[in-house]
């Protein structure tokens, strides 16, 4: 038996990204918010409650919470979608410090991203992506078990950053069941922020 066109989806089955696809953007913001996307309108109360609850350090060094930019809904694009995650502004050579305690999950270098870290908490509900470093923390291998505040890389413009503005592109995701743990639903962690960067 054929598969279902999955143009004919109902809406609130569609991901962002198919919305946008289908859509385009504008449409699709008016699609989300008819069916409650979470991206548009924040994580529901247990998932805040338990983010809350990881008391997340902002993961550049000597940046405090009030200072980490608004532009998580930022536009990307026609039919793109939303930035979904933050760009926190830095010297190069900053250290990138880990948000919060875990353990790596990946290191990757990729052509938007350049050098990136994965990572999760010590829940394994949440995952985090640090990208566009310079360079990785001394001893960050696949599966090193972070302490929030520990030096994990340092602030640059890999990937395709713009090479005037170094960076850190910080993105906290939902864990997705079924192991696509880069696939997860982004949230906005600027109010998730309970303290300024330091490094330990």
């Amino acid at each position: 038996m054929a598969s279902a066109d999955p143009g004919c989806r109902p809406i609130w089955e569609m991901s962002v990204t198919t919305l946008c696809r289908s859509f385009g953007w504008s449409l699709a913001v008016v699609a989300c918010l008819a069916a409650g996307c979470a991206l548009l309108r924040g994580p529901q109360a247990p998932t805040a409650e338990a983010l809350h609850a990881r008391q997340l350090m902002v993961p550049v060094a000597g940046v405090s919470p009030q200072q980490v930019p608004d532009d998580f809904r930022a536009p990307r694009g026609w039919g793109a979608g939303i930035h979904g995650a933050v760009d926190i502004v830095a010297r190069r050579g900053t250290p990138v410090l880990s948000a919060d305690a875990g353990r790596v999950l990946r290191l990757h270098r990729n052509r938007k991203g350049g050098l990136t870290i994965y990572a999760t908490d010590e829940t394994e509900r949440f995952v985090y992506y640090y990208a566009h470093l310079n360079a990785y923390g001394h001893g960050i291998i696949q599966g090193t078990h972070l302490a929030r505040g520990q030096v994990i890389g340092f602030v640059g413009t890999t990937g395709n950053a713009d090479r005037r503005e170094p960076h850190l592109h910080f993105q906290v995701m939902v864990r997705p069941r079924g192991g696509r743990w880069w696939k997860g639903e982004p949230i906005d962690p600027r109010p998730f922020f309970v303290s300024t960067g330091r490094a330990r």
